[in-house]
């Protein structure tokens, strides 16, 4: 849900009388207090083709019709709110392409590290917003480049890929281990002999990666998660790399099967032998608002969604 800044806090007071339902059992007349204020909304085209299915009602919600105007979001809209999980606020960050507007994120999930609003105080939590000072977590996002083996030069690449948590290079369903060249900037790495690869930003410092073996990362400290999936050698641990590095890892000619690379848990793209994956900062971070700030944020979602170095005190006898 996004929308203009002046109308946020007299929906939030309209909504509430529907409890943040968008379905009654018979719609509201299209003049109703709750149309007015919604008006300035902007639905992705699914939600508003969904919402239509159930009643014409939602005619007054606004979307975008195509790519060129999905560039331009960053233009029309002040603020960001979801309510989900972590995955929502990954799709909401998907849906531009360029600056981000500040993200409100209200946790309906079971584990959530970038969902610190609980839904059930919506109304509490958006005065405090409004009415401010309030403190922002920038999330740096990857910018994803994939070179195929017959462009001229590396100029020539596809349409870029912006990832908030980070992009996997596996093997799919090869049973041969994936073979991967890496290199950050003119440096050659290694090369990557098992499951697969994570690059990863520190706000995805507690997703796959953590659950491949790398660290838990403040996801304001810049930096390139470098994390091998179940690895061949023992020997091969986890790297952090500086936020202005430029990484390119390649699929050699003499391996044995092709790799397949996924942005955010979607948007899955082959890689044959000679196709390379460039991977750099992009200069868009996210926005996200904090509850608190954005290390306490970071301590509380750790302890309470993982249990973090957590031990029952032992009874004294």
């Amino acid at each position: 849900m996004a929308l203009k800044l002046n109308k946020l806090r007299n929906v939030a007071e309209s909504m509430e009388s529907v409890h943040m339902r968008f379905f009654w059992d018979e719609a509201p007349q299209s003049n109703s207090k709750l149309a007015q204020e919604m008006a300035d909304l902007e639905e992705e085209p699914r939600v508003r083709t969904e919402l239509l299915r159930e009643t014409s009602y939602f005619n007054f919600l606004r979307t975008w019709k195509d790519d060129e105007e999905k560039k331009l979001l960053h233009t029309k809209i002040d603020l960001v709110v979801t309510l989900g999980g972590d995955g929502t606020v990954l799709w909401a960050a998907s849906m531009f392409r360029g600056p981000v507007p500040p993200l409100v994120s209200f946790s309906l999930g079971s584990l959530g590290f970038m969902t610190p609003f609980q839904s059930e105080q919506y109304r509490d939590y958006l005065d405090m917003l409004l009415k401010g000072p309030i403190s922002i977590t920038l999330r740096h996002r990857l910018q994803c480049h994939v070179v195929r083996e017959a462009a001229k030069d590396e100029l020539e690449t596809e349409e870029p890929i912006l990832v908030l948590n980070e992009v996997t290079i596996d093997r799919g369903i090869s049973s041969y281990l994936t073979y991967l060249e890496c290199y950050c900037d003119s440096s050659f790495v290694t090369c990557v002999q098992g499951d697969g690869l994570i690059l990863s930003t520190t706000s995805g410092s507690t997703a796959y990666s953590l659950a491949a073996g790398g660290s838990m990362v403040h996801p304001q400290v810049p930096g390139i998660l470098f994390t091998p999936i179940c690895p061949h050698s023992l020997s091969f641990r986890p790297l952090i790399l500086p936020e202005y590095v430029t990484l390119r890892v390649q699929v050699p000619f003499n391996s044995r099967g092709h790799a397949w690379a996924s942005f955010d848990g979607k948007d899955r793209k082959q890689l044959a032998a000679g196709d390379a994956l460039i991977c750099s900062m992009a200069p868009w971070p996210v926005p996200t608002a904090c509850q608190v700030d954005s290390t306490n944020d970071f301590l509380r979602s750790i302890h309470e969604g993982l249990h973090w170095n957590f031990l029952e005190e032992e009874p004294i006898l």
